[in-house]
């Protein structure tokens, strides 16, 4: 006998699952918290022509036509100078360290050369590892020097502005001459991938025990939180290095992406950042009470490492408080760590400061997962 449809049991089970909705606080959060993040960050975050990069100049010459210039530069909002490199070495070490964009070589007799009809060249060397970040100001140089020449050259000097140009810029795009995509990609997207999957594997093989009940049995052991942490995120390092061995090997024969720098500092780096990421997966394992809210918890920490590291869009293009959140994402200095190496030619001393910040993370997220383990079940 068919049933007639029953809006009242209908309104049981609906109100049942608006409950259990209402239970389930870690699928609630994410339904509401991802979008909101998404629209945070794609709204005020991301910005695919940054400004206001940090340029450092040589000064061979400072006189009135190089001061307008550089007042051009400045007043594009594309640059933003704050000091000045004693010469080619401190220019190559300071874009290989990311502490600057830019540097831009006014050379020597720079204004004596112009009067004499020379036409000497302005060097403008720039970090292209990441293309994206550098080639809107690298491509607004044509109409700045346009105007630099329009403001200064005046009284004697509008002769020398009635045929070609008196003096030239060159752009040197330091480690990806070619402004290819992919060099800049897929170092990077090593550090995604290990993040998401050594978070999301912890997470769940630790939850899993938790729901098979396999917990009791380590809990009745002596062994102090510590020790559990380490033993159950060491077996899954070796996952970390066949994935890392296989995608250093395909980035070089597909996508021909040079490693130019040290190898025991590319060794340091990925061991360092594959811990730090086991040890936040044991972190959401003591959170999540399922498996499906150790998926959930571990998408959640996914979104802003793609959006706020620096993979997907210029970091210094965020504002300040995107930059600050993205400080305390290990995939940020990961990534800066990795491109140095695996592009610039970075040694260990390099990258001190990038292995730094990675092993302060994981002192807190591994003082935190401590603190929150218990050794008795729920």
């Amino acid at each position: 006998m068919r049933l007639r449809f029953s809006l009242g049991r209908f309104l049981a089970v609906l109100s049942k699952e608006f409950v259990q909705m209402r239970r389930d606080r870690v699928t609630f959060v994410m339904m509401i918290g991802v979008p909101i993040m998404q629209l945070l960050i794609f709204g005020y975050a991301i910005d695919s022509d940054p400004r206001h990069l940090p340029t450092l100049v040589e000064m061979g010459d400072e006189g009135p036509i190089t001061r307008s210039i550089l007042a051009e530069m400045e007043t594009s909002s594309y640059f933003d100078f704050q000091g000045v490199v004693t010469g080619p070495a401190a220019g190559d070490r300071v874009l290989r360290d990311g502490t600057a964009n830019f540097v831009v070589v006014i050379p020597p007799d720079f204004e004596r050369d112009i009067l004499r009809g020379l036409s000497p060249d302005i060097l403008l060397a720039a970090d292209a590892s990441d293309p994206t970040a550098v080639g809107g100001a690298a491509g607004a140089m044509t109409a700045i020097v346009n105007n630099a020449i329009a403001a200064s050259m005046t009284g004697p000097l509008a002769a020398s502005t009635a045929g070609p140009a008196p003096f030239g810029v060159v752009v040197h795009r330091a480690y990806n001459p070619e402004g290819d995509t992919s060099i800049n990609i897929v170092p990077g997207l090593l550090g995604v991938i290990l993040s998401m999957t050594m978070v999301m594997i912890t997470a769940v093989a630790i939850v899993r025990e938790r729901e098979r009940g396999t917990m009791e049995t380590l809990i009745a052991t002596p062994v102090r939180p510590l020790e559990v942490m380490t033993g159950k995120i060491a077996p899954y390092v070796l996952v970390g290095y066949v994935q890392t061995l296989v995608f250093i090997l395909a980035a070089r024969l597909l996508f021909g992406v040079p490693f130019t720098g040290s190898t025991l500092a590319f060794f340091v780096g990925f061991n360092l950042y594959i811990v730090v990421n086991l040890s936040l997966g044991f972190l959401i394992s003591t959170v999540a009470r399922s498996q499906m809210q150790a998926m959930q918890i571990s998408f959640f920490t996914l979104l802003p490492t793609i959006l706020l590291s620096g993979f997907m869009f210029p970091f210094a293009a965020m504002p300040g408080w995107a930059q600050a959140i993205g400080t305390v994402i290990p995939a940020t200095h990961f990534l800066r760590l990795i491109r140095k190496v695996m592009l610039k030619g970075a040694g260990l001393a390099d990258i001190t400061g990038n292995l730094t910040a990675i092993a302060l993370i994981l002192l807190v997220v591994v003082a935190v997962a401590i603190r929150r383990y218990r050794q008795t079940l729920d």
